[in-house]
């Protein structure tokens, strides 16, 4: 009963969330962050909230935390789950929001099995993980822990040139607010995210069996996350000088575009060298007219790998090469050292969820964010058969995410420290 319940819930939820920034010619979404379709989003997650009576509380940083439970009562003691509701640009519906609709569906399930929590908990939605519009990945969980100052993250500013602190007050909030909150963060005592898996480890036969995904056992639909591989992001402007597109000669150019061209080359070429993946996304050209010579040309890099000192090397390159033939200066916006979710914790859900593989990732998460400040963090991952992420082809199949949520169910009733007999996990997912 537990789990028809859950699972029905995560199935209207979906269905009234799925349009929300959709953009019809790419089926791809624009969910960025202080902007009307992120005021919508927020707006889903408050109404959800209250029609399962959570208290909604709103941090520093415009992350919402609704919960179950009065979390000073035993602080530091409060279990969270949840994800983030952004979206990169054109990209998938389940980078995100699958965790969010997971976690509001895990306490249907905790109800319907009649759990009474010893322990707080609460569904988190953070704000601007992606970085789609400022830059900043995990900008909400970065600010909120002061990981980013609040002074930077005010000046930070999208493509049309608005500030943070001007959407913040677009969007009705106070940018002065801004800033960590500690009173907040006091409360957790453990964060599991559930996400997409943003690979197809989990869509592949283990070592030794045949098949594809089709194919692949119950137990599979979902693993264990380990790790978040290093990973960076970093600002590359590229100068030139503006002139007629017609009449200025070839080797009368200082085309910034040009330089542009050579850091995406350089960016692939060190990456394959090191070992790494490093990609350049988004770009933008000023003055920006078909018939102008750009001024300015900007790249943002982003390179990531299993090791940072390759990492670290690969980025180094494309900066000294940069400079060197292009007088281009490189700033890092961010970076994330390689982190290691909580060993006690991993080997908790680990033992919750005894059939499932354990995974590193290299995308990264809010709850690498929270892991960094020491608050004991893991993540749990729902098969992705193909793979493909950030993309509108993403995917998790139905059965795939309600087994999500019966995992995600097991997991987090083992963490409250209740019994809930009426939870009914399929079998290979719980214990």
């Amino acid at each position: 009963m537990a789990g028809w319940a859950a699972t029905s819930a995560f199935d209207r939820m979906w269905a009234a969330l799925e349009p929300i920034g959709r953009e019809p010619s790419t089926g791809g979404y624009r969910r960025f962050a202080w902007t009307r379709t992120d005021h919508d989003l927020r707006e889903w997650f408050a109404g959800e909230c209250a029609a399962r009576g959570l208290d909604l509380v709103v941090d520093r940083a415009g992350n919402q935390w609704a919960w179950w439970g009065d979390p000073d009562a035993t602080p530091g003691r409060a279990v969270v789950i949840g994800s983030h509701l952004d979206s990169v640009p054109d990209g998938g519906a389940f980078d995100g929001p699958l965790g969010v609709v997971s976690a509001l569906a895990t306490v249907d399930a905790l109800r319907a099995a009649g759990v009474v929590p010893r322990r707080p908990l609460a569904v988190v939605n953070f704000v601007d993980e992606e970085g789609a519009r400022f830059g900043v990945a995990c900008a909400g969980s970065r600010i909120v822990t002061g990981a980013l100052a609040a002074e930077r993250a005010l000046g930070l500013t999208d493509t049309d040139g608005v500030t943070m602190a001007e959407a913040w007050r677009a969007a009705g909030r106070d940018p002065e607010l801004l800033g960590p909150d500690p009173e907040t963060l006091r409360r957790v005592g453990c964060f599991v995210e559930l996400h997409v898996e943003q690979g197809r480890a989990l869509a592949l036969p283990p070592d030794g069996e045949g098949g594809g995904a089709e194919a692949g056992p119950v137990e599979r639909a979902v693993a264990v996350g380990t790790d978040i591989w290093p990973h960076g992001r970093w600002r590359i402007d590229v100068p030139g000088e503006a002139n007629h597109a017609g009449t200025t000669r070839l080797d009368d150019r200082r085309d910034a575009v040009l330089g542009l061209a050579a850091v995406v080359q350089s960016a692939r070429a060190h990456a394959r060298r090191h070992g790494c993946v490093a990609t350049v996304g988004k770009l933008a050209v000023e003055p920006g007219g078909v018939n102008a010579i750009a001024s300015r040309a900007t790249a943002w890099l982003d390179a990531r790998g299993a090791d940072e000192g390759a990492v670290r090397a690969t980025v180094e390159q494309v900066r000294d090469e940069a400079a060197a033939s292009w007088g281009a200066t490189t700033r890092e916006e961010s970076w994330t050292p390689t982190t290691a979710f909580d060993p006690a914790l991993v080997e908790r859900l680990g033992r919750a969820l005894p059939h499932a593989p354990r995974l590193g990732t290299g995308a990264g998460h809010d709850a690498g964010i929270l892991a960094s400040h020491g608050i004991p963090s893991a993540m749990l991952f729902v098969r992705n058969p193909t793979g493909v992420s950030h993309s509108p082809a993403e995917w998790a199949g139905p059965d795939d995410c309600h087994h999500g949520v019966m995992a995600l169910t097991t997991v987090v009733t083992d963490l409250l420290d209740a019994t809930t007999p009426g939870v009914d996990a399929p079998p290979g997912v719980g214990s």
